[in-house]
């Protein structure tokens, strides 16, 4: 009996793996609250990712090369293992501020990317968006083990998880969303609160303010789209 073949990889992506593996490795081995460990966890989590990725890819990627568009979000989840390895013992500082700045400034680079190679995907729309998602959770969690605020801030990383989690006893919050002005004006205040708190020593009353300006335009956003998935669930 012949064994089954296992489905070729797109063209670039193992070369597309090794720069985020180097970028997971190296940013929290050259960090000064970095090391060893710190560069073996980023390594580990990584390596985690890119299981998933390519068990993912059959039957769901429908293109023969990955593009520099999938590179791109890939460099940036590379980026987030890396600060999520950076957490501890010692979160925030410049060099966190200076990887979030990247990597939060990529985002949008690769649908752009993807649009104008013609490698646009459900899976590389999805790749983006839980890329995001997972950065805003870490980047949220070294503002509050940093201390700047209360948990409240881990909201604005914790917010799509739950709205996800409650697609199991609400179907209906499935179900896709109009485009939106005010979701993209809300994420962008998302996007320069996580910045502006990953400055050290930023006063703790201006963190606060910045951080409950977020996360209420954060629910006020979700709980808008909830009210209009509400009433149109049939």
């Amino acid at each position: 009996m012949q064994a089954a073949s296992t489905p070729a990889l797109p063209r670039g992506f193992v070369a597309s793996a090794l720069l985020a593996l180097a970028l997971a490795v190296a940013l929290p081995g050259l960090a000064p609250q970095g090391g060893m460990g710190a560069a073996a966890f980023g390594g580990a989590v990584l390596l985690a990712v890119l299981a998933l990725i390519r068990a993912k890819l059959s039957g769901h990627f429908p293109h023969d090369r990955f593009g520099l568009c999938n590179t791109v979000t890939l460099a940036r989840a590379g980026m987030t293992a890396a600060l999520l390895a950076l957490l501890w013992p010692t979160p925030g500082g410049w060099l966190v501020l200076v990887f979030a700045v990247v990597a939060l400034s990529l985002d949008g680079v690769d649908g752009w990317l993807a649009r104008r190679s013609g490698l646009s995907s459900a899976f590389g729309a999805r790749f983006d968006m839980e890329t995001d998602a997972a950065l805003a959770l870490v980047l949220a969690a070294h503002v509050w083990v940093g201390g700047m605020t209360g948990p409240e801030v881990l909201v604005l990383g914790l917010t799509r998880y739950v709205f996800v989690a409650a697609f199991w006893p609400c179907p209906w919050l499935a179900a896709p969303l109009p485009e939106s002005f005010r979701r993209k004006t809300v994420c962008v205040i998302q996007i320069a609160a996580l910045i502006l708190l990953q400055i050290p020593d930023l006063p703790r009353g201006i963190a606060l303010g910045i951080a409950w300006l977020a996360v209420a335009a954060l629910l006020w956003s979700f709980g808008r789209d909830t009210l209009w998935l509400w009433r149109h669930r049939g």
